[in-house]
């Protein structure tokens, strides 16, 4: 992978990338806007790095002619994927990025026509936010095309990095999501709950502004979509009050000084915690009009493990795929695409360690029933 630059490659996921693009064989780019901790990492493992930040869209875009793909691993996504975009269009140059943020994704996705005309890639959600669910979201629909509504459930553990605890203190306060017949609704935090069976029996779990509702979408067409996170109980009052306190949370002081503890105390899961940590989804589509209904579940590895080897794979399909690329998977679709719609729904089944179990096929004809998306 000669023709990869890995942006924000010194973050603890962006480490986890690099190493594992280089223990493939790979020499990628790494690069960012600390040029201290660009430089050690280029030292430590060997390759090319490269300093520069995203305020000047020339500056960027003269980095990026060269590559056929950029690897966008510096959250918050909001803050970074239209500036790298933008010099995407311009060099036709592939866009990858980890994000899990739908805020993003919604933006990427109105980047679509002009990445057709441009016939460049953008491919966002090549970690664990967004693989395992928008993978699942597509088997589903393929044993339930006539869906109308879909659920999602993620059960995680194995702790997190510094990155995802800044992106999570950025969005503390905001509003939850979920996509409400095609349009995105805006709601309360944890305003729904149901019980999921992750496999072990019935736990509570409530709605989490996961990026699926804007790829599952894109991925399935299906119009009503919600995602859950597994939580005690207890949390939903929890998450109602920090909630009620959004307006604290959105100021700036604030905010500043809950990222600064962070970048004090946290790196990310050391190896063992990535070795022995899991995580599990659970996904369940219905045909509102028949109560027709699919589900099925889908293990993986540590989310962050999963995340490198997903990032990888996916950037080398691209690159594999792209007309400078060097081998034959076939030309990539040009514009904006999901993991499931660039690859298909068994992608994720070539990660290391994943495992997917069909736990309700569709019946043949069966009494309508109210959906979640209609419960109380």
């Amino acid at each position: 992978m000669d023709s990869l630059l890995i942006y924000g490659s010194y973050g603890y996921t962006g480490r986890l990338i690099a190493r594992e693009a280089v223990s493939r064989g790979g020499s990628p780019v790494v690069a960012g806007r600390n040029g201290r901790a660009v430089s050690r990492q280029a030292d430590e493992l060997g390759v090319e790095g490269r300093t520069f930040d995203l305020s000047d869209a020339a500056d960027v875009a003269a980095h990026l002619r060269s590559f056929d793909a950029v690897l966008n691993c510096a959250g918050p996504f909001v803050n970074t994927v239209d500036p790298l975009v933008d010099a995407c269009l311009e060099t036709d140059t592939h866009y990858l990025d980890i994000s899990g943020e739908f805020q993003a994704f919604e933006r990427l996705r109105r980047r679509d026509e002009a990445a057709r005309a441009a016939g460049i890639t953008i491919l966002p959600g090549v970690g664990f936010d967004v693989v395992p669910t928008d993978c699942l979201a597509s088997f589903l629909h393929a044993q339930l095309p006539e869906a109308t509504a879909l659920s999602l459930g993620i059960k995680g553990g194995g702790g997190l990095s510094r990155g995802t605890v800044r992106t999570l203190v950025e969005h503390l306060g905001d509003d939850g999501v979920v996509r409400r017949n095609g349009r995105l609704i805006k709601v309360p935090i944890a305003y729904r709950s149901r019980e999921i069976d992750f496999g072990d029996g019935p736990e509570h779990a409530v709605t989490i502004p996961w990026g699926d509702v804007v790829t599952a979408a894109h991925s399935t067409g299906i119009d009503s979509i919600e995602v859950y996170a597994a939580a005690p109980s207890w949390a939903t009052r929890a998450l109602s009050a920090v909630d009620s306190l959004g307006w604290l949370l959105e100021r700036r002081p604030v905010e500043a000084a809950l990222e600064r503890l962070v970048d004090a105390r946290i790196d990310g899961p050391d190896a063992a915690a990535r070795s022995a940590g899991a995580a599990t989804v659970w996904g369940e589509a219905v045909d509102e009009t028949t109560g027709r209904r699919a589900r099925a579940r889908l293990r993986t590895p540590n989310p962050y493990a999963l995340t490198a080897e997903a990032a990888v794979s996916a950037a080398e399909r691209v690159i594999d795929g792209s007309e400078r690329g060097r081998s034959g998977r076939g030309r990539l679709p040009a514009g904006f695409q999901t993991p499931s719609s660039a690859f298909d729904s068994e992608f994720v089944l070539e990660l290391s360690g994943t495992e997917r179990e069909l736990l309700e096929a569709p019946a043949e004809s069966a009494e309508p029933e109210r959906s979640a998306l209609e419960s109380d």
